[in-house]
C-alpha cells in the first residue's frame, strides 16, 4: 500500500508561481517513475510530467520551459515547480506512482490561475 499526499496548491495570478509537493509513505527509491497529472473541469486527466528513479524527466509540450519536476529522496517527496502560470493551467493536480502493477493516486490539490 502506498499513500501519496499532495500539497501546495492555491490561487495565483497569471504569470505567478507555485510549488506543489507530493509526500510518499514509502521510500521513493521503490518507484521506477513518479508523475504529476492534472484534470481541468470537464476534461480528461492528463499527464503533465514524470521523473524516473535515475532523475530523467519528461514534460507535456504545454508546460515545457515553465514547469520543473524534482525529487528529494531523503524526504520521500517529489516536487512540481510551476512558473509563468496561465489560466489554462487551472486544474486539480494529482501525484501518481505505479507500484507492483497497481496505480496509486494522491487526493489532489487545486491550482487556480486567475486575475
Amino acid at each position: 500500500q502506498v499513500h501519496l499526499v499532495e500539497s501546495g496548491g492555491g490561487l495565483v495570478q497569471p504569470g505567478g508561481s507555485l510549488r506543489l509537493s507530493c509526500a510518499a509513505s514509502l521510500s521513493i527509491f521503490s518507484f521506477n517513475t513518479m508523475g504529476w497529472y492534472r484534470q481541468a473541469p470537464g476534461k480528461q486527466r492528463e499527464l503533465v510530467t514524470t521523473i524516473t528513479s535515475g532523475g530523467s524527466t519528461r514534460y507535456v509540450d504545454s508546460v515545457k520551459g515553465r514547469f520543473t519536476i524534482s525529487r528529494d529522496n531523503a524526504k520521500n517527496t517529489v516536487y512540481l515547480q510551476m512558473n509563468s502560470l496561465k489560466p489554462e493551467d487551472t486544474a486539480v493536480y494529482y501525484c501518481n506512482v505505479d507500484y507492483y502493477s497497481r496505480a496509486y493516486w494522491g487526493q489532489g490539490t487545486q491550482v487556480t490561475v486567475s486575475s
